[in-house]
């Protein structure tokens, strides 16, 4: 099976709301939520992708060549390529009912782990949701990365003990999610935090903590000095404020200040290999892809995930080949324009 088939697939599958676009760039889904959409006016997610298109790559093949490797080490595991699954939570409202959290997550975190990858799994209201993704983390010896809303600190730390407990490498909270008004509605409410409410909940466990929705310089210290190991460049995918700037135009000023202090994540926007490359030449050390894994698990579940991971790792290794990069360590600013 081709990624078009499986996305010819997908479209069959979802609901009303995404269309399963040629160009995923959140012109035809501005303001669709339900659904994948950015919020508002949709420029968030429309700038996201935008200005990641925007980036040009340089062609060099005049070097000594050497065999590209697209492996990495981080929190001390080795993954095959930078790419991880972005948490996606309420599938079954968003997409359709062809899945819903559990099944969904159980299927990237499969997919993503036989492609030498790993999934950020969601979080909601619901807390069988959490549970569940719990139980399949701890079943793929801890292969995935947890990741809670910013509920109350105490409900957050039972939460981080439970991935701990389950052996997950690491645990996330996404902290964007803060404006998430619906899940207020629902009558579970989530808020910002302050660095020493997240210091708490850093020292209730030994494992790696992530914060994911950083956009700021400022924003990356504070997540600095309240513990974390990693952050996550993110503006949820712009679903929680309009008009935000684009993740990857504040990655420079964010790897200024913490590069090899913190991990750097990014999210919004990314699409393909070059996409990831471009990210990488800019100083993140991973990238997280959201929508895309949607549809390849609503067109062909585990099997989907393979499809689309070995398509972005093959599309990395050429952008790799093409610019003089045998590794991920020699992409650099150069490589771009």
């Amino acid at each position: 099976m081709t990624y078009q088939e499986v996305k010819e697939k997908a479209k069959a599958n979802m609901g009303p709301y995404c269309k399963v676009c040629s160009e995923c760039n959140g012109i035809v889904c501005k303001g669709m939520i339900p659904g994948p959409g950015g919020k508002g006016s949709g420029l968030g997610f429309i700038r996201n992708y935008q200005d990641v298109k925007n980036i040009k790559l340089r062609l060099d093949t005049v070097y000594e060549a050497g065999q590209v490797s697209t492996k990495t080490i981080l929190f001390g595991k080795e993954f095959d390529l930078p790419v991880f699954a972005a948490p996606v939570g309420a599938v079954g409202l968003h997409y359709s009912n062809a899945y819903n959290d559990l099944s969904y997550s159980e299927a990237v975190l499969e997919g993503c782990k036989l492609t030498g990858s790993a999934a950020f799994t969601g979080d909601g209201v619901n807390d069988d949701i959490y549970k569940g993704t719990i139980k399949a983390i701890n079943a793929l010896a801890g292969h995935g990365i947890p990741t809670i809303k910013p509920w109350s600190v105490p409900e957050v730390i039972v939460k981080a003990k439970m991935a701990e407990e389950a052996g997950a490498f690491a645990y996330a909270m996404d902290i964007d999610a803060a404006g998430l008004a619906i899940l207020a509605m629902q009558g579970k409410p989530v808020a910002p935090m302050s660095v020493s409410s997240i210091g708490k909940i850093v020292a209730s466990t030994r494992l790696p903590f992530i914060l994911k929705g950083i956009m700021t310089a400022e924003g990356a210290k504070k997540a600095l000095d309240a513990g974390a190991k990693g952050i996550v460049v993110s503006n949820h995918g712009g679903r929680v404020l309009d008009e935000t700037q684009s993740t990857i135009s504040v990655l420079p000023e964010i790897v200024k200040a913490v590069k090899s202090k913190l991990v750097i994540f990014i999210d919004g926007g990314f699409r393909t290999g070059l996409d990831v490359f471009k990210a990488m030449a800019l100083g993140a050390d991973a990238v997280l892809i959201g929508r895309p894994f949607t549809w390849s698990v609503y067109g062909a579940g585990v099997e989907g995930v393979k499809i689309y991971l070995n398509m972005v790792k093959a599309e990395l290794a050429e952008a790799m080949l093409m610019t003089g990069a045998t590794s991920l360590k020699e992409i650099g600013k150069d490589k771009i324009a």
